[in-house]
């Protein structure tokens, strides 16, 4: 399994560049995996529902399962999970994009639109190797333009991290 991160502020548009990636990898013949870190607290489960009920009686884990797909809700009630944490919990896969998780220590790309206002994160992380943007990144570093989805994804399979597994 190999990992390339996605990093950028919110807004930046992280999430549509990665929509627009996996098609080109899957189409290289990847299985590709996404992990996404949000700072905001979220439940994908209903209130009443019956895994809804299991958790808020205190089960630490409830697997849903159908006959389209399968989610794993877990519990976090005492230290959220690490990425290798996390990395440990997917099934095989070729590749694995990891968005967010800003100040892993891993290859990344960082997504920058002007119109954000936001900083560059490249200056003070040695781990992104080129800015996906709709504008010049300064001092000359390397940029692909944030529509170039084909080069995006050269640079993610030719920079992309052996990730050890188990």
């Amino acid at each position: 399994m190999k990992i390339f991160g996605i990093a950028g502020f919110s807004g930046s548009g992280k999430t549509t560049l990665i929509e627009r990636v996996i098609p080109q990898l899957t189409a290289r013949g990847l299985h590709v995996a996404v992990i996404k870190h949000t700072h905001h607290d979220f439940d994908m489960d209903r209130p009443g529902k019956d895994s809804w009920r299991a958790r808020e009686a205190g089960a630490a884990t409830v697997l849903l399962s159908s006959d389209h797909r399968t989610a794993l809700l877990t519990e976090h009630r005492d230290t959220p999970p690490t990425l290798a944490d996390l990395l440990a919990r997917l099934p095989p896969c070729d590749l694995v994009l990891v968005e967010g998780y800003k100040r892993e220590a891993l290859p990344k790309l960082e997504v920058h639109r002007a119109e954000t206002g936001k900083p560059w994160l490249f200056p003070d992380d040695p781990h992104i190797l080129a800015v996906a943007s709709d504008v010049a990144a300064p001092n000359d570093f390397p940029r692909i333009d944030i529509d170039a989805i084909p080069l995006i994804t050269d640079l993610i399979v030719n920079h992309a991290l052996r990730y050890p597994t188990a």
